[in-house]
């Protein structure tokens, strides 16, 4: 559990844990692989969040998912991208969360993710919430304890 007053430090920008969902960049599940490629390369992403239709949250997808697909034994094929779609290829089993705010258990999962997907309690992508933003409060704390 963290202390009160360090709880109270750490929440003084809480407003800026998440980033909303219309300022992150998404694929869908149901575009190509080299749509998703594009999309990560030229905006020098290594993973970004796919939702459906209806902008529920169906994981995630990164650039190594993509290029384990084009290697073969001895060649890079890069035929497959445009025959296979991003849900063919995403990881669906990444943490989500529902709480920006739940500090300790953000604190926790972004020991090993660089962000984490929010969603709320029917699966709709509202945001991300980054171990930069969440750094950025811990430093802010340490520098005003």
């Amino acid at each position: 559990m963290i202390d009160q007053r360090l709880q109270a430090l750490l929440m003084a920008n809480k407003q800026k844990f998440m980033i909303p969902a219309s300022l992150v960049a998404t694929v869908n599940q149901s575009n190509s692989l080299d749509h998703a490629f594009l999309l990560l390369t030229k905006n020098r992403y290594a993973k970004i969040i796919v939702v459906d239709n209806k902008n529920h949250y169906c994981g995630q997808i990164s650039l190594a998912m993509i290029t384990e697909k084009m290697l073969g034994t001895a060649t890079v094929n890069t035929d497959c991208l445009s025959q296979l779609v991003v849900g063919d290829v995403m990881q669906t089993d990444a943490p989500v969360v529902t709480d920006p705010e739940d500090i300790e258990t953000n604190l926790h999962l972004l020991i090993d993710q660089s962000f984490l997907p929010v969603i709320d309690h029917d699966r709709n992508f509202i945001g991300i919430v980054t171990r930069r933003e969440l750094l950025k409060a811990v430093n802010y704390m340490v520098h005003n304890f």
